[in-house]
C-alpha cells in the first residue's frame, strides 16, 4: 500500500486540476481556488512519506518517488494550470536570452539591462542550448524551470547528506524538509536558480572530502583532492561567478566558515582560494562597470549593518491585509526552521562535527555587509536551508524506540511546514500568473512599436514587456499617493504628460493589464481607485488612442506632435 501511494496521489492530484477556476483568484491566489481534492492528495502524500520512512522494507527508490511527487505537486501545479509563463522576472530573463541570441553575445544599447552583459553565464548557456536544439526561444521550456531545478537539486542534497550520515531516515527526511520549507522562490527561470544549484553541488563535493565525511575513504589520511574533481569544482565556481552577483560571495563565505576547523583546511583551502581568485578576477574585468558604479553604495552599506538586517522586514504598510498575514507566515516559518536547527545543534553533539552549523550561520554574516535591495535576509535563509533541513531531520527523525509512532508524531510538523510554504508560494498568483489575452496585448504592442518607442505600465507584472529591450524604453508610473478623487486625477494627468514628454521623438504605449492591477491591489502601489481613474483619464487625454483591447488588457498609443522641420 505504501509503495502504491505516490502513484495514487499523483493521479488524484492531476484529477484535481481539471476544473480550477483561475479567474476566481483573489488576495490569496491559488490557495482560494485549488479544490479540496488537491489538499487531500497532499495530506496523504505527507502521511505516506512518514510511514515509508519508518518502514525498512521500503527501498530508496520509493522514497525518491515520494519526493518527486512532492516537487510535482508544489512546483508543477502552476505550470500545468497557467497558459503562459509564470512570473514577470521569468519573462525578463527570456527577453535577455532572446537579445543575446540576436546579437550573438553582449547586447548593445541596453543601459537598464547591462548588468546581464556583465554576468551572462546563465543566459549564454541557454543561447548555446537554443543553437544546439534549433529552438527559437526559451519561452516554451522556461515554464518548466521550477520543476526542473528542484528535481536537479535532489542529487546534490543526497550527496551532501550522505556525506554526513548513513542513516537513510535522516538523509531522506532532510531532503523532504528542504522542499517543505524552501519558500523564497528563487527557483524560476533565472541565474539565481542555476547558481544556487551549483552552489549546493560545490558544497556537497567539499563536505564529501572533509575528514568528518561518513563516506569510506581509500586511505586513512587520503583527504586530498583528486585533480579531476577539483577541476570540476573550480569549473562550477567559474559558472557561478559568471552568472550571478551574490552567489559567489555566499560560496566564499561558506568555504571560509568550513575552513575554521584546522582539520578541514587541506580540503577547503584550494577551493576557497580558487573561488576568491575567480570572483575577484571576474568582478575586476567583465563586471568592472557595475562594480565601479556601485562600489560607493556597497561601502556605505558596510557601515550600516542594522539597516541591512531590517531592510527586508518593513515593507508591509501598504499591502493588502491578506498579504500582511502571508508575510508573517513566511517569517514564522523561517524563524521556526532556524530555531529547530539551533536546537538540533545544542541537543545533538555529533551534528557539531559535521560542518552543518558553520553552513547554517555563514550566510547571515552577509546581512551586516549588504541589504541586497532588501532581500538579503531572505537570501541568507535560502542559502542556510540545506544545512537547516538536515539538522532538523537529525532532530526529529533520530533513532529511538517505537520508530513508526515517533515518525507519525512528526506528521503534524511536516504538514505545518508544507502549509506555510504554500502560503508563501501560491498567495501572489493573481499577479504572478498571466492570461493569453495579456500576453497577446503586449506582443501586439512590441511588434507594432517603432524603434525607440517607450512602454509604460502600472507595474512590472506585465508578460513580455521587456522583449526587444535593446530597441525600446520601459518605465512605470511615478504617482504620488493621493487619496482624494481630484488629486488622483491631477496626478494621473501629470504622470502621463511626464512620461510622454520624456520620449518626444517616438510613440509611447501605455499598457493596463489584469496582473498589474492585481499587483497594485496586493502590494498597495497606490490607492485602488487610481486605476479606475486611469481608465477614465486615458481616453480623454490629447493624442492618446486606444489601439488594442481585450478582456484582460488595454494598450493606448501616444504619438508626439511633429516638430517643425521634421
Amino acid at each position: 500500500m505504501i509503495r502504491l501511494l505516490p502513484v495514487a496521489v499523483v493521479a488524484v492530484w492531476l484529477l484535481s486540476l481539471r476544473d480550477v477556476n483561475l479567474r476566481a483568484m483573489g488576495d490569496l491566489g491559488l490557495l482560494q481556488v485549488l479544490p479540496v481534492l488537491f489538499w487531500v492528495a497532499l495530506g496523504l502524500l505527507v502521511l505516506g512519506f512518514c510511514l515509508a520512512l519508518a518502514d525498512r522494507r521500503i527501498g530508496n527508490g520509493w522514497l525518491l518517488a515520494y519526493v518527486l511527487a512532492l516537487i510535482g505537486m508544489i512546483h508543477a501545479t502552476p505550470t500545468l494550470l497557467y497558459p503562459e509563463l509564470r512570473y514577470s522576472w521569468g519573462w525578463k530573463h527570456v527577453a535577455v536570452v532572446d537579445a543575446m541570441l540576436r546579437h550573438n553575445g553582449p547586447v548593445p544599447y541596453a543601459p537598464e539591462f547591462d548588468i546581464y552583459d556583465q554576468w551572462p553565464g546563465f543566459f549564454q548557456v541557454n543561447v548555446l542550448f537554443l543553437r544546439l536544439t534549433g529552438l527559437e526561444s526559451p519561452l516554451g521550456y522556461a515554464e518548466w524551470a521550477q520543476p526542473f531545478f528542484n528535481v536537479a537539486l535532489i542529487g546534490p542534497l543526497l550527496l551532501l547528506y550522505r556525506s554526513l550520515t548513513r542513516d537513510r531516515r535522516l538523509i531522506w527526511g532532510g531532503v523532504w524538509i528542504y522542499y517543505s520549507c524552501s519558500w523564497v522562490g528563487q527557483d524560476y527561470f533565472a541565474p539565481q536558480a542555476l547558481a544556487f544549484l551549483l552552489f549546493v553541488t560545490v558544497i556537497a563535493l567539499v563536505v564529501r572530502q572533509l575528514p568528518t565525511s561518513a563516506l569510506p575513504r581509500p586511505g586513512p589520511d587520503d583527504r586530498s583532492w583528486p585533480v579531476g574533481r577539483l577541476l570540476a569544482v573550480l569549473l562550477m565556481t567559474f559558472a557561478i561567478a559568471s552568472s550571478h552577483q551574490l552567489t559567489p560571495v555566499m560560496l566564499i563565505t561558506a568555504l571560509a566558515a568550513l575552513s575554521i576547523p584546522r582539520r578541514n583546511r587541506r580540503v577547503t583551502g584550494p577551493v576557497l582560494l580558487g573561488a576568491a581568485v575567480i570572483t575577484v578576477a571576474w568582478d575586476a574585468t567583465v563586471a568592472r562597470p557595475y562594480m565601479a558604479e556601485n562600489i560607493k553604495g556597497m561601502l556605505r552599506e558596510l557601515v550600516s549593518p542594522d539597516a541591512n538586517v531590517t531592510s527586508g522586514l518593513y515593507r508591509l504598510g501598504t499591502a493588502a491585509p491578506a498579504q500582511i498575514f502571508v508575510a508573517w507566515v513566511d517569517r514564522a516559518l523561517s524563524g521556526a526552521v532556524l530555531l529547530l536547527a539551533v536546537i538540533a545543534i545544542l541537543y545533538l553533539r555529533w551534528t557539531r562535527r559535521t560542518g552543518m552549523p558553520l553552513l547554517l550561520f555563514s550566510p547571515f554574516v552577509l546581512l551586516a555587509a549588504n541589504s541586497y535591495g532588501g532581500e538579503m535576509i531572505f537570501r541568507a535563509y535560502l542559502f542556510a536551508l540545506p544545512a537547516a533541513a538536515f539538522l532538523i531531520s537529525a532532530l526529529v527523525f533520530r533513532r529511538g524506540h517505537r520508530l513508526r509512532w515517533r515518525t507519525l508524531a512528526v506528521y503534524p510538523l511536516l504538514l505545518l511546514m508544507l502549509g506555510s510554504l504554500l502560503f508563501a508560494y501560491y498567495s501572489k498568483e493573481a499577479m504572478n500568473s498571466f492570461t493569453r489575452q495579456e500576453a497577446a496585448a503586449i506582443r501586439y504592442a512590441v511588434a507594432t512599436a517603432p524603434t525607440g518607442s517607450q512602454f509604460v505600465s502600472i507595474s512590472g507584472a506585465a508578460p513580455g514587456l521587456d522583449m526587444q529591450y535593446d530597441q525600446h524604453y520601459r518605465t512605470h508610473f511615478n504617482l504620488q499617493r493621493s487619496f482624494t478623487v481630484q488629486q488622483q486625477a491631477r496626478d494621473l494627468r501629470s504622470a502621463l504628460v511626464g512620461v510622454t514628454e520624456s520620449n518626444a521623438s517616438a510613440p509611447t504605449f501605455v499598457i493596463v493589464n489584469r496582473a498589474a492591477i492585481a499587483d497594485n491591489r496586493l502590494n498597495g502601489l497606490f490607492p485602488a481607485q487610481t486605476l479606475d481613474h486611469l481608465k477614465t483619464v486615458l481616453p480623454k487625454m490629447p493624442r492618446f488612442t486606444l489601439v488594442y483591447r481585450n478582456d484582460d488588457a488595454e494598450v493606448y498609443r501616444y504619438d508626439p506632435p511633429m516638430r517643425r522641420g521634421s
